[in-house]
Parts: C-alpha cells; structure tokens; sequence
C-alpha cells in the first residue's frame, strides 16, 4: 500500500487547468498572492481562478506530471491577514503548470533562462523567482496572459 505524500509548506491554485505552486518562507506572502489570484480570475483579468491549498499541498509525480492536492483538514481554508482564516470555493487538486518562488535569493531583472525552470519531483516546471519586497502578482499575470 503506498502511503500518502507528506505535505509542504505551500499554497496553490488552479488558473484555468493550470497549477500554480507557490513556495516562500513563512511571511513571505504565499496567502496573499493565492487570494490576488482568485480575485483577478474574478475580475476576469485571467481564466476562472480556484483554491487547491493554502499553507500545506502535497505533490505527486504521476505519468509526467506533478499533481498538487490540497490537504484535507484544511480544504476551502485560506488565511486573510488582517481577517484570519476565511473559507472559499476549492478544487481538491491540480496539475502544477507554475512554480512561484517567493524571496528567491537569484531573483533578477533579466533572470537568466536556467532561472525560470526547476525540478520538483524530477519534472521541469516553469518557474518565477520573485524577490523579497517585489509584487509577484504582477509578474504572475504576465506569466499567465503572454507568450
């Protein structure tokens, strides 16, 4: 019997049919850009844009990609600075399609291509390395509307 990935700290949405990891360090803002990215999918700014997991996902390689799942005990939940935990409509998981990594210490102007792909569970990932004190939602956005 296989047992159940354990889980990171990370949140994740689902942006249309893609997967939207979001890594950082605790206070680095991974809440805050999850509800941005509900709301813009809102405003219609992006596809419908739908919660997988705040604070803990699990990820699981599974035929070429990574599946990302939000855990259990904490499905529909989300954390609100200023207003605490708050529920929202949730999907249960998602096939990661971007990694966002929050205070990213290679974060650059012009990031070097190597820089905007990393390995999670052995599959390439296109990634945005975001520094700290730098909107990621803006550079989310543009990730998510341009080729």
């Amino acid at each position: 019997m296989a047992s159940d990935p354990a889980s990171i700290h990370a949140s994740a949405v689902l942006v249309g049919d893609r997967g939207v990891l979001i890594r950082g360090p605790a206070g680095s803002g991974k809440s805050r850009l999850a509800f941005d990215l509900i709301l813009a999918g809102r405003a219609g700014q992006i596809p419908a844009a739908t919660l997988i997991g705040d604070d803990r996902v699990r990820l699981t390689a599974r035929d070429g990609r990574l599946i990302v799942q939000g855990v259990p005990e904490l499905a529909g939940m989300i954390e609100i600075r200023g207003l605490g935990i708050r529920t929202v409509n949730f999907t249960p998981e998602g096939i990661a399609g971007l990694v966002v990594d929050l205070d990213a210490t290679d974060a650059e102007r012009l990031p070097p291509p190597e820089a905007l792909k990393t390995l999670v569970s052995g599959l390439e990932i296109p990634r945005i390395p975001v520094g700290r004190g730098y909107a990621a939602l803006p550079l989310v956005l543009a990730f998510l509307t341009t080729v």
